[in-house]
């Protein structure tokens, strides 16, 4: 059965979230080995033309949420110092050679490739081993800005919590939450926007908001896995923060890793038809219940 195509968009900064699991039994990644896969997305991070939104490495998958930026926003001159950053200051290339550049470190797929091929080749070597390392390709799912990447954003965070490895979500060190506030950000890892609309919060500001909506989110049962513990929200809630909206969030898994497209029925429709998908006009985006947003394919209400 032929693979389906990612859908990817080429002509607009876009947001994926990314996921991608080993082929080996168990939890093979211990702390080494998500250190090894964090220092390795830093890295790559720093070349290619994405900011790094949120992840959670875990002990036998990862998370990423990722900002790719397309082909025609890239200037030569910025090819050109990546280019001198990876191979010397003094490296010097063609124009045609720096074009072919621009069009890898503007892709998701490679930008995925590098990442788990080098973690790959390294994990192997500190193993003593040979042979695949991962599973299936990763998946990917194309996330609306604003309402959409931040329930996204949430889910990643939480993924510690809901397996039952930490208490508090930021306790975490491999995750974004944790890089946050353990690390202080470290090397401008990651972006600030935390998924926030309004563009005039200040980093400090839209980090407690974040870390409201995240807690508010962690407390509701779940099919799956610990939630956050309720004395843990009383003493971190703020009366500003409404029951209303999390009272409405249901974690479901499926819809942030298997929806191909989640977010407004209009940003649905618009993405369909510029990629051309089959049935495009006709096909209706899914409501998802409960969380005020919709899904490309039509997916079975489960939290499981």
């Amino acid at each position: 059965m032929p693979r389906a195509p990612r859908l990817l968009l080429q002509d607009r900064p876009s947001v994926y979230h990314v996921m991608s699991r080993t082929a080996l039994d168990g939890f093979p990644f211990g702390d080494g080995e998500k250190e090894i896969l964090l220092s390795v997305i830093r890295r790559f991070s720093k070349i290619y033309f994405c900011d790094i939104i949120g992840f959670a490495l875990m002990g036998n998958h990862f998370h990423l949420l990722v900002r790719m930026h397309p082909e025609d926003s890239i200037a030569e001159h910025d090819i050109q110092m990546r280019f001198q950053q990876v191979y010397g200051d003094d490296a010097y290339t063609s124009h045609n050679r720096l074009m072919e550049l621009r069009r890898k470190w503007t892709s998701l797929s490679e930008f995925m490739r590098e990442i788990k091929q080098t973690f790959s080749r390294i994990y192997n070597k500190r193993h003593a081993r040979r042979g695949t390392l991962w599973g299936e390709r990763y998946k990917s799912v194309l996330v609306e800005d604003g309402h959409a990447l931040i329930n996204c954003l949430a889910y990643i965070d939480l993924n510690p919590v809901r397996a039952g490895i930490v208490r508090k979500p930021e306790n975490y060190r491999w995750s974004s939450i944790g890089y946050h506030l353990q690390t202080g950000n470290h090397d401008h890892l990651l972006s600030l926007d935390f998924g926030l609309a309004d563009s005039d919060i200040e980093p400090e500001e839209r980090q407690r908001l974040y870390r409201q909506f995240l807690y508010e989110t962690g407390a509701i049962p779940s099919n799956k896995g610990k939630t956050l513990n309720t004395d843990l929200i009383d003493q971190t809630r703020q009366t500003n923060f409404s029951y209303s909206r999390a009272e409405r969030f249901r974690l479901r898994t499926r819809w942030f890793t298997d929806s191909g497209i989640i977010g407004s029925k209009s940003f649905i429709h618009s993405v369909a038809q510029h990629l051309g998908l089959a049935g495009a006009t006709k096909r209706s985006p899914q409501n998802i219940s409960g969380l005020d947003m919709y899904s490309l394919k039509r997916l079975t209400e489960s939290t499981g």
